[in-house]
């Protein structure tokens, strides 16, 4: 009975004490990955500065560089991943006693963990950029929803070349019809009506760019006052004004949901490339595995 049991305990299979995991192919993998995509990346910002002009209708749209550049994402996680996958499985060691399945399954671990390291190295040095585009998107939705005149944002210096544009808009107002009058204007009466057109002007886009009645007659009667203009040429010249400031509205809120959707096109496509590294670098690793314990395999049968 009891050398029964000695030999059923001394057949028993026992447990590997070492870890399945070897950290050695899965850094070099990644470190491999994560050096291929900073190449790549460089190379796509090459390309992307080349489609961006600063004239009007010369370069690309805003969206098509946004799906440009998500697609490019998708590239380089796909050429990245499937490199630094192979390397992996390639590299590791064999592991003997252990079903055909279960190597499969430790390739294809392998080529994920080294996916992922790569993918934090290259978010630690790219991740600053990444936020910065993001940011913008989040931004550009904000400026939406409020629906300011001029689209106006958080930063001071945005908000000082608004109040530039609104400036530029008030000196319109106060031309006179006569030239030959422009000497004849106190500077501190014309600084005063020029400063007061601007708060009610700053007061309108805030409340959504409607000009309130009794604000629409002042300034009537302070355009008339300041430039010689009759009432009604005053009155028409006021109505210009707002409606410019209107359409520099819409054009402000247009930009901002334009690049709201391709921020938003970006992130998304961005997640997507990241999943197809992922399933690259695991497949990747498999076949690299696969390939280096057949190449063992035909190795030592041709010793």
């Amino acid at each position: 009975m009891q050398a029964t049991l000695m030999t059923s305990e001394d057949s028993a299979p026992t447990e590997s004490s070492s870890s399945a995991v070897n950290w050695g192919p899965i850094i070099a993998g990644a470190f491999a990955a994560s050096s291929l995509t900073f190449i790549l990346m460089l190379l796509g910002s090459g390309l992307g500065l080349s489609m961006v002009s600063p004239w009007s209708g010369a370069g690309a749209s805003v969206t098509t560089f946004a799906v440009s550049t998500a697609a490019w994402l998708v590239v380089v996680q796909w050429l990245s991943s499937g490199v630094g996958g192979y390397l992996t499985g390639r590299l590791r060691t064999k592991w003997v006693g252990v079903h055909t399945d279960e190597t499969y399954f430790r390739d294809t671990a392998h080529g994920f963990l080294a996916w992922a390291l790569a993918t934090l190295l290259v978010v630690g040095v790219l991740g600053s950029a990444l936020s910065a585009a993001l940011g913008s998107g989040v931004q550009a939705a904000s400026t939406v929803a409020a629906g300011t005149a001029i689209g106006a944002s958080a930063g001071a210096a945005t908000k000082g070349a608004a109040f530039d544009t609104i400036s530029y808009y008030v000196d319109t107002l106060f031309r006179p019809a006569d030239p030959a009058k422009l000497a004849a204007v106190d500077p501190q009466n014309d600084a005063a009506a020029t400063a007061q057109a601007s708060r009610i002007l700053l007061a309108s886009a805030a409340n959504g760019g409607e000009v309130a009645a009794d604000d629409s007659t002042y300034l009537t009667q302070l355009v008339a006052a300041r430039t010689g203009l009759s009432q009604a040429d005053a009155k028409a010249r006021l109505d210009t004004l707002i409606a410019k400031l209107k359409d520099a509205k819409v054009k402000a809120q247009q930009a901002a949901d334009t690049a709201r959707k391709a921020s938003a096109t970006f992130a998304l496509l961005g997640a997507l490339s990241l999943v197809v590294g992922a399933f690259i670098a695991s497949v990747a690793a498999a076949l690299g595995g696969r390939q280096r314990d057949e190449e063992e395999a035909i190795f030592l049968a041709n010793r």
